[in-house]
């Protein structure tokens, strides 16, 4: 299952610098293997440990772990939904992203000019949510006007349509997005084939100077309590100081940094697992000699259609999954073993499949 999210923000946020220090390829090779597939999009790998773990007791021929599409969105400026700047262009990019990440700039700098002539993240957001809130409402009122007919002819199918797609266009004129419309999961459907840009999940990530990293200056405050009001999560990253890692040759010199500046981890691999967060996805893994390979799906994705991540002839043909537990496979270190042990459990169509699993599909075709 292929994750690509969306970069947004304005000029000047730091957008470009975080997507650069993603594409440090170089500075990434160790934990972060990054490849470009168009001058803004690349391809990232997601950092989990349990993979490696999972390497070193099965000594597999090859790794294959879950990765993330980044698309660098430019062209949104003021106006762009009606074509401004890259306009167009950059309406299409973010149609094709699962997720949106948006950029705000929360830092001041005398060096680095804002667009709009001040620091103002709240302003910037309500800048981009328009142009996009404004598309939207362009792809609602044309949908209506094909259902409109068949809703006044009485089709059940088409009244019901016509008042979903009413409710959406009356909450986007309010200027609200469409994740928020008071439409059900199951009403959505109505809307699905609109790709609405506002629909989208979205983490606001805002980029702070290095001084406010730790302790939260008053502009990441009003974005939390904007973000709180959504139901949205939150990002707290220093562009500068991911550009400085990204510029370290080892793995283990970037580490040093971290510990040096009292951080964990970077705000690359935070931003990751947001967005893993943010999608409500997990991983479950397949391993044996030949490859042991990461698997994104949906939390809550049964035994059969997890399979079917994997080829669609392994859930046509399911018959059961046998499956260990992350932490018993560890313990243990190998299939056998953990067959010895009774920790291999036998599975069938009704297994909803758990976050780091590991699991061999039996299918018939």
């Amino acid at each position: 299952m292929a994750l690509k999210c969306g970069i947004v923000g304005l000029p000047n946020v730091g957008k470009s610098t975080l997507f650069n220090c993603l594409s440090n390829a170089r500075a990434q090779a160790a934990n972060f293997p990054f490849c470009t597939i168009e001058p803004n999009v690349g391809t990232i790998t997601v950092p989990d440990a349990r993979i490696n773990k999972l390497a070193e007791l099965v000594k597999p021929e090859r790794l294959v772990p879950n990765t993330i599409e980044i698309v660098d969105i430019a062209g949104l400026v003021k106006g762009a939904s009606k074509g401004e700047g890259l306009g167009n262009k950059f309406l299409a990019n973010i149609r094709e992203t699962d997720a949106i990440l948006h950029v705000l700039r929360c830092f001041g700098d005398d060096n680095v000019v804002h667009v709009h002539g001040s620091v103002d993240p709240i302003r910037d957001k309500e800048i981009i949510d328009t142009e996009l809130q404004l598309k939207d409402l362009e792809s609602v009122e044309k949908k209506i006007q094909k259902v409109e007919r068949a809703a006044k002819s009485g089709d059940k199918e088409g009244k019901l349509a016509f008042d979903v797609l009413t409710r959406y266009k009356q909450h986007l004129e309010q200027g609200l997005s469409a994740r928020t419309a008071p439409v059900s999961d199951e009403e959505r459907e109505h809307a699905a084939d609109l790709f609405l840009l506002t629909e989208k999940p979205v983490m606001y990530v805002c980029n702070v100077d290095e001084a406010s990293l730790k302790t939260e200056n008053a502009h990441v405050e009003r974005v939390r309590a904007m973000a709180a009001a959504e139901g949205a999560e939150v990002l707290v990253i220093c562009a500068a100081i991911e550009s400085d890692i990204a510029e370290l040759e080892s793995f283990e010199d970037r580490q040093l940094f971290l510990e040096d500046l009292g951080l964990a981890e970077s705000g690359v691999e935070k931003l990751i697992r947001g967005a893993y967060k943010l999608l409500k996805l997990q991983t479950y893994f397949t391993a044996g000699e030949k490859e042991v390979r990461a698997w994104t799906i949906q939390k809550g994705t049964l035994a059969p259609q997890a399979a079917g991540v994997i080829h669609t002839d392994f859930e046509k043909g399911f018959i059961k999954a046998e499956v260990i537990h992350y932490a018993d496979f560890v313990n243990l270190g190998s299939w056998s073993a953990c067959r010895d042990a009774g920790k291999v459990g036998i599975e069938g169509k009704a297994y909803e499949v758990q976050d780091g699993d590991i699991m061999l599909f039996r299918f018939n075709v």
